[in-house]
């Protein structure tokens, strides 16, 4: 790799608001993350970057996402604008 030209690659602790979970990875957000540190359970204080939603609250992962009605959308928007003449 050419020196000087990629961003600085470092451990960062990842905070995810809405569930009270961190983890520690390692990210290049480490240059830009704000003057917040926090203590990890190594000992050592890293920068630390709150998100909104990780997999832990994201309702996906936990198993809460609700399944869209695809087809009534399909139907209504049919009625609506009616079906177009194929060719």
């Amino acid at each position: 790799m050419r020196e000087g030209i990629h961003p600085a690659y470092g451990p960062v602790v990842f905070r995810d608001r809405a569930a009270n979970h961190t983890f520690l990875t390692r990210s290049t957000l480490s240059a830009t993350a704000s003057e917040k540190t926090i203590q990890w359970e190594d000992g050592h204080t890293y920068p630390v970057v709150d998100v909104e939603i990780s997999n832990v609250s994201h309702p996906f992962y936990t198993g809460t996402a609700r399944v869209l009605d695809t087809a009534g959308r399909v139907e209504r928007f049919e009625r609506r604008y009616g079906k177009r003449g194929g060719a």
